[in-house]
Order: structure tokens, then C-alpha cells, then sequence
């Protein structure tokens, strides 16, 4: 089976190309390869290469640059999945596709649904949703994977940030009112590839939107916490800094972070028997993998 892959050099696309299954014939282009946002070329793309399924990796995802990056942000965020959407319908395909837990608004006291009610608070969230509603309108057979505060061994990321800083610094200030799931891009390629088996045998799947993030729940500072013990028992760093829980308040950003975006993830385990992962056995993996590096 025929899947074109688009964001390739993102962490989650990084994995998913790392991880292919037998089975499936890859076709990964970067977004310097394809750009998701010039319709011609994702058309002529997908006609001459005609996947069965399109995964888009590619995104904006420079929460505090898009507010002064709107235009591009939109542009990537909106107009690429209609693009991929249109494409895909012209040929038969279906689309897997990333968003975020950035298109709630995060004042809820519980898990956000699928069903909850969106209200996102910056550019970045605003767009991803749009993208939604967009690839939606323009194909049904789509699943839209929602996740959150990704990490991985390739890109940026919290994890090689912490690292980093913790070599360079005495004491680390981090914020500890926001509480969500940390994910491993790993988990999410993992994730989207079994969905992608289900595909391959039933010819059909469930579509629609679905949450799939880490467990348990935490906030930065526990995740900067659990970061930084485990980094030091793998010998990834000598000692560790001091680590100062603070306040949003007190670390002022252009864009606006949802307090609370932890995402309940019971559809996806109901509907295809696919569970959260432990963030923790995935950040041993991902420390290891620096370590060996």
C-alpha cells in the first residue's frame, strides 16, 4: 500500500518514516520537497504518485512566532490540509492527520473530548483548527489525530531544551500552572501506522477526530522534574541545576497557553483498541537513544 508522507523532517515525520511497517511503500518529501500550502504541487504530487494514503506531518508549529507570523501560519495550518483533502479526493485517498490540543481553550476541569467545545486562545491553536475544519470539508474519509506536547529524539523540543539548559545553567525556572500530556513523536508514528494496518486489511476505518496523547497528566515542571532524574541516572548529565517552579505569569509569552489541554483518550482506545502510552517509558527510550548518540 501507497502512502505519501508530507513533513518528513518534523519530529513525528522523522518517526514515521524511521518506523514504516512491511506492508507499506513510503514516499517522504520534506516541506522543502513538497510544500503543503502550493496546490498545484500537491496535486500533480499525489496524481502521479497516487497513495492510498496521504499522512500529513507538516505544520506550523512556532507557538509565539505565529502571532507575528500569521499569514504563514494560516497558509501552512489551513490552506495545506485543504490542499491535501482535494488532492486525496481526486485519487481515492484518505488523509491522516496531525493536530493539537492548542484549539481548546483550556479552562475545563476535566479531559477534553473530542466532543468538548474548541476555543483556542493564540494563532497557532486558531489555525490548526481551521485546518480541521478545512481538510473535513473537503474529505470525509479523514481521521484527524489530535496529540499534545510532543518530544522526540529529532527537532526541538522540551526534552533537548531541559537537556541543554541544564549543562549551561545553576538553576532552571519552569512553569508549573499548565498541565497536559507529554507524547512521544515515536508513539504518535506508532499510533498512525496501526491505524494504517487496520486501513490496509478492512479497506475501511472509523474516521473522524480522535485524541491520542501520553499519560499520566502533568505540569511542565513535573515533566522538567522527571526529565532531568532520569537524564542524570543515565548518565546523560554529571548533576542536576536547581529546577524553581513559576507561574505563567511570571514567564510572559506572545502567544497564550491553555492552563489545562490534558486530552481524554478513551474514543481511540474504544473505537481501535489503541491505549495512551507512558510518557516516562518513552522518555527513557528517547534519553538512551541520546545517550548512545
Amino acid at each position: 500500500m501507497r502512502v505519501l508522507l508530507t513533513g518528513a523532517s518534523g519530529q513525528v515525520g522523522h518517526e514515521i518514516e524511521r518506523l514504516t511497517p512491511t506492508g507499506f511503500e513510503l514516499l517522504a518529501r520534506t516541506s522543502s520537497q513538497l510544500g503543503i500550502t502550493d496546490a498545484s504541487a500537491v496535486q500533480t504530487a499525489v496524481s502521479e504518485y497516487k497513495p492510498a494514503i496521504i499522512m500529513n506531518a507538516a505544520a506550523y508549529t512556532a507557538v509565539d512566532q505565529a502571532e507575528s507570523e500569521s499569514e504563514r501560519a494560516w497558509s501552512v495550518n489551513q490552506i495545506g490540509p485543504a490542499n491535501l483533502g482535494k488532492a486525496a479526493q481526486s485519487v481515492g485517498a484518505v488523509v491522516f492527520h496531525l493536530s493539537t490540543d492548542y484549539v481548546f481553550a483550556g479552562d475545563l476541569n476535566h479531559a477534553y473530548r473530542e466532543t468538548d467545545s474548541t476555543g483556542p486562545t493564540g494563532v497557532y491553536g486558531a489555525s490548526k483548527l481551521a485546518g480541521e475544519q478545512a481538510l473535513l470539508a473537503q474529505l470525509q474519509r479523514s481521521l484527524i489525530l489530535r496529540t499534545s506536547w510532543v518530544f522526540g529524539v529529532h527537532g526541538k523540543n522540551f526534552v533537548k531544551t531541559m537537556l541543554k539548559l541544564s549543562n549551561e545553567r545553576e538553576e532552571l525556572r519552569v512553569v508549573a500552572d499548565q498541565r497536559g500530556c507529554p507524547t512521544s513523536a515515536a508513539s504518535i508514528a506508532n499510533c498512525l501506522w496501526e491505524l494504517a494496518v487496520r486501513y490496509q486489511k478492512a479497506g475501511d476505518l472509523q474516521w473522524g477526530t480522535y485524541h491520542f496523547a501520553g499519560s499520566p497528566a502533568c505540569t511542565w515542571h513535573d515533566f522538567a522534574q522527571e526529565i532531568l532524574n532520569r537524564a542524570l541516572q543515565s548518565g546523560l548529565l554529571d548533576k542536576l541545576p536547581a529546577l524553581r517552579p513559576i507561574t505563567t505569569q511570571d514567564y510572559p509569552t506572545p502567544a497564550q497557553r491553555p492552563a489545562f489541554s490534558v486530552l481524554d483518550c478513551s474514543l481511540i482506545q474504544n473505537t481501535f483498541g489503541i491505549c495512551q502510552p507512558d510518557w516516562r517509558v518513552d522518555l527513557d527510550k528517547l534519553l538512551e537513544e541520546l545517550r548512545q548518540d
